[in-house]
Formats: structure tokens, C-alpha cells, sequence
């Protein structure tokens, strides 16, 4: 399976991908639904939430609005562990 045919993802969450560098089912799999939007923000993309949920949603086989109201406090969580390591170390580990 491609990238392309994950559900959740339209072109642009596809170019968004891209462009950080992800191109495989496997590269998203092994960095997460948390590093993997990290990863698009920090290369600039103009992302909302919604690419999170949409990632975790395609990981896990569920629409992204399941993902936002059962895993929203999770992921969240999560996202603030990853910046906050960034942030500690200067850098965006993924």
C-alpha cells in the first residue's frame, strides 16, 4: 500500500508529506503520527491539527474525526512531549 491510498489523505496532506521527506507507508509507520506532524511543521508547512488527526487515523484504519474525539487528549500530550524534547535539544528528533 502507498501513501496515496491511506485513507484520510488528499493531495495536499500528500504534498505535505513530501515535501518533509516522507514518501513511504513505512517511513510514516516508523515515526508515528506525533513525529511524523512534527516533522511537516517543522518544514514549514502550514498544517493544522487535523493533519495529526488524519496521520493517526491512517496508522490506526479509523476517520480522522474517530481519531480527534477519542484520541485527542493522547495525541495532544504527545505532541507536547516531542516539542518540548526539540525544544531541550535544538533540534527536531524524528
Amino acid at each position: 500500500m502507498d501513501i496515496a491510498d491511506l485513507p484520510n489523505f488528499g493531495p495536499k496532506s500528500q504534498q505535505m508529506l513530501g515535501q518533509a521527506g516522507i514518501h513511504t507507508l513505512e517511513q510514516l509507520r516508523e515515526l508515528g503520527a506525533v513525529r511524523t506532524y512534527v516533522r511537516v511543521k517543522h518544514c514549514g508547512a502550514c498544517s493544522s491539527l487535523n493533519l495529526l488527526w488524519a496521520l493517526e487515523g491512517a496508522l490506526s484504519g479509523r476517520h480522522w474525526r474517530e481519531v480527534a474525539k477519542q484520541d485527542r487528549l493522547r495525541l495532544l500530550l504527545e505532541l507536547e512531549d516531542v516539542e518540548h524534547e526539540c525544544y531541550r535539544s535544538g533540534t527536531v528528533k524524528y
